[in-house]
C-alpha cells in the first residue's frame, strides 16, 4: 500500500514539473522555430530574445531548441520555410511583420509569437488585443498617432518639408495601410506625400530615382521584413541621393539612419520570449494578449546629419534619448 502512495506521489510530482525541468530529460527538447528577414539585421533582437529565454530557463541546445532559417530578402521563401517549421513540429514560431500570415497559412495549430506587427487586429492577425484568439499573438508597435508624432520630429530636423517620399512593401497590407496613414497625416501638416511601393528588393533603386524626380525632401520608411533585409542598400542611397530619412526603431539610425521614433525593438524581442516562456510552460495562447509598447525613443544619428548638411538644433538634440556621433 505505501508502495502505491510512493510511486503515486512520484507521478504527481513528475507532472507538476515545468517543462524546462522535464526538457533536460531523455527526448526531443522543446523546439522554437524563429522566421526572420536576414541574420545580420535581426542579430541584436535574436541576442536579447536568446538572453531572455537563459533568464528563464531556457538554454539553446540544454533545455530548448533554437532552429534558425532566414528569408534573406526573398519573400517568396517564406511559404517554404513556414512549411518546413510546420514539418519540423516546432513548439512556437517567432517571426514579426508581414511573416505571420504566410504561417499562418502554414499552421492553424502550432503557436506564432510576433514579436513585431504594425496593425495586427487590422491585419486580420489576430481578432482583437485583447482575446487574439486563434493560434497567433504578440506585440502591436504601431498606431496614426505614432506615425504624426514622427512626421512632427522630422519637420524640426528638416526645414522647408514639402515633399515626403514613404518607402513600403506593396504586398503586406499593413505596410499599405500604414503608408496611407503617413499620407493622410502628412497632408494635414501641409506636406505632399508620394508613397513609393515595392515589392522585390531590386525595386529599391527605382524607388529612390522617383524620390530623387520628385524632389522628395525626406524619407519616410514604413520598416517591414523586406526593408529590414534590405536596409544597408536603402541608407546607401538615402546618403547617396542626400535624402533625410526617419525610421520606427533606433537600430536603423545606429546603421546610418538619420533618426528614428519608436520602441526599442531588443526589448520588444525580451517580452517576446516571456510571451513563449508561457506557452512553453503549458499556457493556452488565447490567454495570452497583444502587447504594446511602453516607452517610445527618440534617435539622432550625428554624423549622418553632418554627411547630409544637416544642422540639428541643440534644443531638439535635449530631446533624444540616444544621439550618435
Amino acid at each position: 500500500m505505501r508502495r502505491r502512495y510512493f510511486i503515486q506521489g512520484i507521478a504527481g510530482t513528475a507532472l507538476a514539473w515545468p517543462l524546462a525541468a522535464r526538457a533536460q530529460q531523455p527526448g526531443r527538447l522543446p523546439t522554437i522555430g524563429i522566421l526572420g528577414a536576414a541574420p545580420s539585421t535581426w542579430k541584436p533582437w535574436t541576442e536579447a530574445f536568446v538572453a531572455r529565454l537563459d533568464e528563464l530557463g531556457w538554454v539553446d541546445g540544454r533545455t530548448v531548441a533554437i532552429l534558425y532559417r532566414w528569408a534573406e530578402g526573398r519573400p517568396e521563401r517564406n511559404a517554404e520555410i513556414a512549411a518546413e517549421l510546420v514539418r519540423l513540429n516546432v513548439d512556437a514560431i517567432l517571426t514579426a511583420g508581414s511573416v505571420v500570415s504566410t504561417i499562418k497559412h502554414a499552421t492553424s495549430t502550432i503557436p506564432i509569437i510576433f514579436a513585431v506587427a504594425d496593425d495586427p487586429v487590422g491585419g486580420g492577425l489576430v481578432a482583437s488585443l485583447a482575446r487574439p484568439g486563434g493560434n497567433v499573438t504578440g506585440l502591436s508597435i504601431e498606431s496614426n498617432d505614432v506615425g504624426a508624432k514622427r512626421l512632427e520630429l522630422l519637420g524640426n530636423v528638416v526645414t522647408g518639408l514639402g515633399r515626403l517620399a514613404i518607402l513600403f512593401d506593396a504586398d503586406y497590407p499593413s505596410a499599405v495601410r500604414g503608408a496611407s496613414d503617413i499620407k493622410a497625416a502628412a497632408q494635414v501638416l501641409g506636406v505632399d506625400g508620394a508613397p513609393l511601393g515595392i515589392r522585390r528588393a531590386e525595386q529599391i533603386d527605382e524607388a529612390f530615382e522617383s524620390a530623387h524626380n520628385g524632389h522628395a525632401d525626406a524619407l519616410y520608411v514604413v520598416v517591414d521584413n523586406l526593408i529590414s533585409a534590405n536596409r544597408t542598400r536603402i541608407i546607401s542611397l538615402a546618403l547617396e541621393t542626400r535624402l533625410p530619412t526617419i525610421f520606427n526603431t533606433r537600430d536603423y539610425v545606429q546603421a546610418g539612419g538619420l533618426m528614428s521614433y519608436g520602441p526599442s525593438f531588443p526589448d520588444l524581442f525580451r517580452r517576446a520570449a516571456d510571451m513563449v516562456d508561457k506557452i512553453l510552460r503549458g499556457t493556452k495562447l488565447g490567454d495570452i494578449p497583444v502587447e504594446q509598447p511602453t516607452k517610445f525613443e527618440l534617435s539622432i544619428n550625428l554624423k549622418t546629419a553632418k554627411a547630409l548638411g544637416l544642422t540639428i538644433p541643440e534644443s531638439f538634440l535635449s530631446l533624444a534619448d540616444q544621439v550618435i556621433e
